[in-house]
């Protein structure tokens, strides 16, 4: 983005040092706080993208109530947003830096390219956690996808990009925050595809289902090759089951998927607590030994195996 470079100090206080993503509407940096002297991320967008559906200081505006309500939001499967303003002809969003890996890359480190049942249940539930606080705030995330997911190091998982995704998806649908299309319609619900329908918490819930389904088979619902044709199978298309790709799952689990999966929102669980109490079952059992020994880097089962334990070695 013009006029941002290494270096760089946004109001005196944040320094941006390197690019950790680029899109093409915008940036993502990787930042010092220089008075508390932590890390942190800084997501950029020109003031001119947001204003593309309306005048600039309309734009502006949205950014300013968008954000604050991204920022009130207080739970740890969350990404936390510290702070929000403009400089010049940019937008910027200041937030934790989460150190792991986004749940894209985790699926290069699964056998056979999926998850297993307890590790795929762990993330699912720690999503719903996280959706829970999202939607009693009155705010949907509509963009969950498996890059702006990530699992820190302890296994907690993150939930990324609130703040910019709704003022981004309402200038341009089928963008994301790093202007993505395809990976916004591989877990995009039917309501937000057809734009008819005011959107609620069951959306979000729509993408957890795609989310299940992709972990435990290592592919997506439905093939994502072609947008087009995409968005019409999640349009219409009855959802594949999970023994369709050789994979065995409890009767209970199928289920829950397949209401994930439901075209209509009436259809689909209320809310992310039922859909946490019906994964409930199936999460690992607690391994408390496990907190002094050596775990792998990412461990997306590490908050239900060592419930609220040390940070692994």
């Amino acid at each position: 983005m013009p006029g941002l470079a290494p270096g760089l100090v946004l109001c005196d206080r944040y320094r941006l040092e390197s690019v950790l993503g680029r899109g093409v509407m915008g940036q993502v940096w990787q930042g010092r706080d220089l008075p508390l002297d932590r890390p942190v991320a800084v997501k950029t967008v020109a003031t001119d993208v947001l204003a593309v559906a309306s005048s600039r200081e309309a734009a502006l505006s949205r950014f300013s109530r968008e954000t604050r309500a991204a920022a009130r939001l207080d739970h740890v499967n969350i990404a936390t947003v510290f702070d929000a303003s403009l400089t010049d002809d940019t937008c910027w969003l200041v937030m934790e830096l989460i150190e792991g890996t986004t749940l894209e890359y985790l699926f290069d480190l699964q056998d056979d390219g999926r998850f297993d049942i307890p590790s795929a249940v762990a993330v699912a539930a720690q999503l719903c956690a996280g959706l829970s606080a999202v939607h009693a705030a009155g705010l949907v995330h509509r963009d969950l996808k498996t890059q702006n997911i990530m699992v820190r190091r302890d296994g907690i998982v993150k939930i990324l990009d609130f703040g910019l995704v709704k003022l981004l998806s309402d200038t341009d649908p089928r963008l994301t925050a790093t202007g993505e299309g395809i990976g916004n319609l591989v877990c995009a619900s039917p309501e937000l595809l057809s734009g008819r329908d005011r959107l609620d918490g069951r959306s979000d819930l729509y993408a957890v289902g795609c989310l299940l389904h992709h972990m435990l088979t290592g592919e997506t619902p439905f093939p994502a090759h072609q947008p087009a044709l995409l968005a019409s199978h999640h349009l219409a298309s009855p959802p594949p089951l999970v023994a369709d790709s050789g994979v065995a799952v409890p009767g209970d689990l199928q289920d829950l998927i397949t209401a994930l999966l439901a075209k209509r929102p009436d259809d689909r669980p209320s809310s992310a607590a039922e859909v946490y109490a019906a994964l409930a079952p199936h999460l690992p059992e607690p391994r408390p030994e496990l907190a002094v020994a050596c775990t792998v880097p990412e461990d997306p089962r590490r908050p239900f195996l060592v419930p609220q334990g040390p940070v692994p070695r």
